[in-house]
């Protein structure tokens, strides 16, 4: 005879721990496959120190999405030891020819048989590629900056692939929203209806990579526009009158106060454009997406579309 606990006078047997479940359950972690790709994070814009570390907190959050992946950053611009270019990385990446992601590998995956593995063991994922994925960190295409990074790979001899640009995606309207509230131009919380006094009624979506980036982040501000209930229009910086017809636009439709909001990680714009387009369309402006925890993710994410590596899937909040 036998209960629920086990064998009638012997041990007990240990039950499975039941798996929460639901939205909110917590996602088996993994790590990066041993011999996966090199993630080179290509940095567009001028190259600067605080560009530099900009890049690299976004490159944290990313291992921090997927441990042990080798990544890297590449400036499209770049053209010094300080700052090496796209090229110059991807070249030295082909030549060390050394599996990448070694250093994240998990000793003593193998659960000891009869014993159940901790919930928080990570799982490895599975790569068949080497080499490099190099991710642009853009939030939307530009075809001038595309061009370049295509160019470096070709000119470094190497078998790396390019990544798909970041957006559009929910996270960065997300981010955008954050942005937003941050400068007291929305309310902080998209659940709770209370009313922020200096909140924009219309929003200018500032992109950058003329009309295709322009309808792209039109996907993001279609999103955005259902988080604030207000209208967003999208315009590019980069493309002279399309800040003004966009601001001109929102007026003519009842939109009294409004408020520029950067669809941009902020390297890619050269400094004061983004002052510049806020005075020509007379309202305030937000700041770009920078840092935006929602940045690395989605950089790790077009890592592991691209190299063919699952990783933890992100949550839009």
């Amino acid at each position: 005879m036998s209960s629920s606990t086990g064998p009638e006078g012997g041990l007990p047997v240990r039950m499975p721990r039941p798996r929460k479940p639901g939205r909110h359950r917590r996602p088996e972690p993994v790590v990066a496959p041993e011999g996966a790709p090199a993630l080179v994070l290509a940095v567009p814009g001028q190259p600067s120190g605080p560009v530099r570390s900009l890049a690299e907190e976004i490159l944290t959050i990313a291992r921090s999405e997927l441990p042990g992946l080798d990544a890297r950053i590449g400036w499209v611009d770049g053209a010094d030891e300080e700052f090496p270019a796209l090229e110059a990385v991807l070249a030295a990446t082909a030549a060390e020819g050394t599996p990448s992601g070694a250093s994240g590998a998990v000793e003593g995956a193998e659960a000891t048989e009869g014993v159940e593995a901790p919930e928080t063991e990570p799982r490895r994922a599975s790569s068949s590629r080497s080499g490099a994925v190099v991710v642009p960190l853009l939030a939307g295409p530009d075809a001038a900056v595309l061009r370049r990074i295509r160019q470096a790979l070709l000119n470094s001899g190497s078998n790396a692939e390019r990544a798909e640009v970041l957006g559009p995606h929910p996270l960065l309207a997300e981010g955008v929203h954050v942005r937003l509230s941050e400068a007291g131009l929305a309310r902080a919380d998209r659940a709770r209806l209370f009313t922020v006094a200096t909140a924009a009624d219309g929003i200018v979506l500032v992109t950058a990579g003329g009309e295709e980036a322009v309808q792209v982040a039109g996907i993001t501000g279609m999103l955005l526009a259902a988080r604030l209930a207000v209208p967003v229009l999208a315009a590019a910086l980069d493309e002279e009158g399309s800040v003004a017809r966009a601001a001109a636009e929102l007026t003519s439709s009842g939109s009294r106060q409004l408020a520029l909001a950067p669809c941009l990680v902020g390297p890619e714009v050269p400094e004061g454009l983004l002052a510049a387009a806020a005075r020509e369309a007379g309202c305030q402006t937000a700041e770009p997406l920078g840092a935006y925890p929602a940045i690395g993710k989605l950089v790790s994410s077009a890592y592991g579309a691209k190299a063919g590596i699952t990783a933890t899937p992100v949550a839009v909040r």
